[in-house]
């Protein structure tokens, strides 16, 4: 019996010392317990120092209150090993606390945080590519369980990939509702205590990110925006209130491996705001972030510097540039970056012309932007007899014709070479795109050849190259292998056709493509 006892005490000692285990670009937290009197979201200063064994450099973290005398440090390891931390304070009970933890490898699903790939793409940190198929749901957090649960269920069951969405509330047509929850201590309106947050809120927001990530989604937050029009007087806060702002939402949330960070949605619609205050905030995002997510901004009608070194990638609304590749790939050529047409306007039929494109329309401009090697998003904004719920704000479910064609399009998309699509030849064919010499997408969009006359770009095609074509209809989303093997032979001297010089015979209707692949 006594050795039993002392087996049980040594099993329970064992178990109380074994360290805390995280897996890759999970989320490591530890909680402090600390004064809540006074404020502490302005007189507590709180940091970390995590350092991995071997060697790797260290990464400083800031820590956050969360209310109730409750500290928190979050951590996203990059890294598979031993780690350890020690806290930084101005308050002696917060300084010099120590851990230690380890890192194990990611779970299957685990890919790690987007980042940009080859100039023009992403990739997750793993080397996984990532192929942006996005939608916006801007207010969808502030709606109620209910519409939120409804949301998440739709997404599950959608294409998407990334979901643009707002932190604060939204007042606008058919937006019209107060939020459960406000950001910061106070009473609405207007009467906000902005040096004190509400930890209920930014606890509800991390938990629909943290939904969104079990569903593979990246959650794009638009950390400021125009749509309040001083109904709460969050687009008109002062500077130091911007920044308090900005520096605790990235204390909370950038352990999060599926956060983006978007500055702000139609930033210059913003008036308050000058370039100046725009570039001082993306740079306290970049210099708060330990673990440099990616960053954008997006336009109404003047276009962000995107060439500054703290822009990852562009985010842009202009729908004309997706009407045809020529105009698209323009932007890469000018920011030599990713560029994602997050907005090119909606699916739907309300009376405003951004939202009223036919699904055919805003299926053509994901094909254009593939072939123009850049990547576009989705909207949905279809009016309901019964109640305002438009999926492009609130959520709730899809009813458009367009998420289909675009889950068929993520599968053609998946099925392409792991380094992304480029133009293959930009300044004389702004249909193809692709890998030289291994790999095409040809979209006619709304042209209706009957055939078409086998042609590749000479880059990397030499003559008896053999090639297999399939059409693809990308409205019925059907695939057919054109029959026979298609063999290189030089035309002249950009070009190279088929030995035979055999056509493609295509159906003569709008919104076809073709793939075509070298064989071995």
């Amino acid at each position: 019996m006594i050795r039993f006892l002392f087996l049980l005490i040594l099993a329970i000692v064992a178990r109380a010392a074994a360290p805390t285990v995280v897996e890759r670009w999970g989320i490591f937290e530890t909680e402090l317990r600390g004064p809540a009197d006074g404020n502490p979201f302005v007189d507590v200063n709180l940091t970390a120092v995590f350092t991995p064994t071997g060697g790797a450099p260290s990464r400083e973290v800031a820590g956050f209150y969360d209310g109730n005398g409750v500290y928190r440090l979050r951590f996203m390891p990059e890294t598979v090993g031993s780690w350890s931390f020690v806290t930084h304070s101005n308050l002696p009970s917060l300084d010099a606390q120590t851990g230690k933890f380890v890192v194990t490898a990611a779970a299957t699903n685990n890919h790690g945080p987007v980042r940009v790939r080859d100039t023009f793409h992403f990739a997750y940190a793993d080397g996984t590519p990532f192929r942006q198929i996005g939608t916006t749901c801007y207010a969808w957090t502030h709606q109620g369980d209910a519409l939120e649960e409804q949301t998440l269920r739709t997404l599950a069951a959608s294409p998407f990939n990334k979901l643009r969405m707002c932190v604060f509330p939204k007042n606008y047509d058919w937006n019209k509702n107060d939020p459960p929850l406000y950001p910061f201590a106070g009473k609405p309106p207007t009467h906000w205590d902005y040096s004190r947050f509400n930890p209920s809120f930014f606890q509800h927001l991390e938990r629909r990110i943290a939904q969104l990530g079990s569903l593979g989604l990246e959650a794009d937050l638009i950390l400021f925006h125009p749509y309040d029009k001083g109904r709460w007087g969050f687009d008109r806060m002062e500077a130091t209130v911007d920044d308090r702002y900005l520096r605790y939402v990235v204390a909370r949330l950038a352990a999060y491996r599926n956060v983006w960070w978007s500055l702000a949605n139609e930033y210059d619609f913003m008036k308050e705001k000058t370039e100046n205050d725009w570039d001082r905030l993306f740079q306290i995002v970049q210099r708060t972030d330990p673990h440099d997510h990616l960053r954008s901004i997006h336009n109404g009608t003047m276009l962000y510097n995107h060439t500054q070194p703290w822009v990852t990638h562009a985010s842009i609304q202009n729908g004309a540039a997706v009407l045809d590749a020529e105009r698209a790939v323009l932007y890469r050529d000018a920011y030599r970056k990713p560029i994602v047409f997050d907005e090119v306007k909606y699916e739907g039929d309300i009376p405003r012309r951004w939202g009223n494109l036919t699904a055919e329309e805003l299926v053509l401009r994901f094909w254009m932007g593939t072939v123009a090697g850049t990547y576009v998003g989705h909207g949905e904004t279809y009016l309901h007899p019964d109640d305002d719920v438009l999926w492009w704000s609130k959520g709730g479910t899809l009813r458009g014709q367009s998420p289909a064609r675009l889950a068929f399009l993520r599968r053609v998309l998946e099925d392409s070479p792991p380094g992304g699509l480029n133009p293959i030849d930009k300044w004389q064919d702004t249909h193809t795109a692709g890998v030289p010499g291994e790999y095409y997408l040809v979209y006619f969009g709304h042209e209706k050849p009957a055939q078409w006359l086998f042609a590749l770009h000479k880059d990397r095609v030499k003559e008896g190259d053999r090639f297999a074509v399939e059409v693809i209809d990308t409205w019925s989303m059907t695939i057919s292998r054109t029959p026979g093997v298609f063999v290189a032979k030089k035309r002249d001297a950009y070009t190279f056709e088929d030995q035979g010089q055999k056509a493609v015979h295509l159906p003569g209707l709008p919104y076809h493509a073709l793939r075509i692949r070298r064989l071995p």
